[in-house]
């Protein structure tokens, strides 16, 4: 998608500082940032290879993975490189409307990504509690609608943050004192009166993650109680054990942002550059370790992993 056409501010920029207090560390503070971002690139891409060449993990559970891993791609891609070039470059400058692209398609993935991991506990409800019928349920096809679904509502849910942010007036300061232009981030450069943004920021937040965590808890309420239903030991162990690294994903994802929130609105003697540093740590951490967390902890993708890999050492080595 091209940067929105904006009428009344494209020609001017804003100027986004990177990590204020810690200047003279930008260099230093660039290693894990692209450290990180190289991992997360490399393991989200082999899992979509692993996915896409073996036929056998062409089925609902791994597809979700293929799905979660673009978002993990994308989200750090919206924002690292950007970040870098401030760090390497000094590139601070961006036009208002490229900022508020990056915005747009750093929560639109966010909101997305929480969808995914919405039908990924859907997934492991149907497959534990009603395993007769989950060919019929969750189908690829289904699996697909369910996609664009959550595509759908991220772009209809996020794209008026933008839209409402782009018809107010900014004023003469316009430094953003952050590597990114998160959305909390640009409504302080507003001059003019931010009541609607506001709410419906609020709202979005609220809606969003209150709605989908309520779901995921409910799907996993529900599996654990059939799970402690199961008299076989064994056959719950495995039950647990197909859970376990959805569960770990989640926690990685929700935990951060969670903690990002409230310091956000609560944290007003936390210094600033821990603030951001958080904000940036949770685009970056998430990413880099869902498909690690997913290598150790689903067997068969191991295994495929395993297969793949070696087969490329040995390809090179000829």
């Amino acid at each position: 998608m091209a940067a929105f056409n904006f009428t009344n501010s494209d020609a001017s920029t804003f100027i986004l500082t990177g990590i204020p207090g810690l200047e003279a560390a930008h260099i230093w503070i660039s290693i894990p940032f692209f450290t990180f971002y190289i991992i997360s690139l490399l393991g989200n891409f082999t899992l979509l290879s692993v996915v896409v060449k073996e036929q056998t993990l062409q089925k609902p559970m791994y597809l979700l993975l293929c799905i979660l891993a673009l978002t993990d791609i994308a989200t750090p891609t919206s924002v690292v490189p950007k970040a870098l070039g401030i760090f390497w470059f000094n590139l601070k400058g961006i036009t208002v409307a490229g900022c508020l692209t990056q915005m747009f398609f750093l929560h639109m993935v966010s909101v997305m990504h929480s969808s995914t991991l919405v039908t990924m506990a859907f997934d492991r409800y149907v497959a534990i509690c009603n395993p007769l019928r989950y060919g019929t349920i969750l189908s690829n096809a289904q699996l697909a609608k369910l996609g664009l679904l959550g595509l759908i509502r991220a772009v209809l849910f996020i794209l008026p943050l933008p839209l409402l942010l782009n018809q107010q007036p900014y004023c003469a300061n316009r430094i953003i004192p952050h590597t990114q232009c998160e959305y909390r981030a640009v409504v302080k450069m507003v001059c003019g009166d931010i009541t609607v943004s506001r709410i419906y920021g609020l709202w979005l937040m609220f809606v969003i993650n209150g709605f989908d965590l309520t779901l995921i808890a409910l799907s996993y309420g529900l599996i654990i109680r059939a799970v402690f239903r199961i008299s076989s030991k064994n056959t719950n162990r495995k039950a647990l054990n197909t859970c376990t690294a959805h569960i770990f994903v989640m926690l990685t994802y929700y935990t951060p942002g969670f903690f990002s929130i409230v310091t956000n609105h609560f944290g007003e003697g936390i210094i600033q550059h821990v603030h951001i540093i958080l904000a940036d740590l949770y685009l970056l951490i998430p990413p880099m370790l869902n498909p690690i967390i997913y290598g150790i902890k689903t067997k068969e993708l191991r295994d495929k992993i395993g297969k793949y890999t070696c087969q490329k050492v040995i390809t090179w080595g000829h």
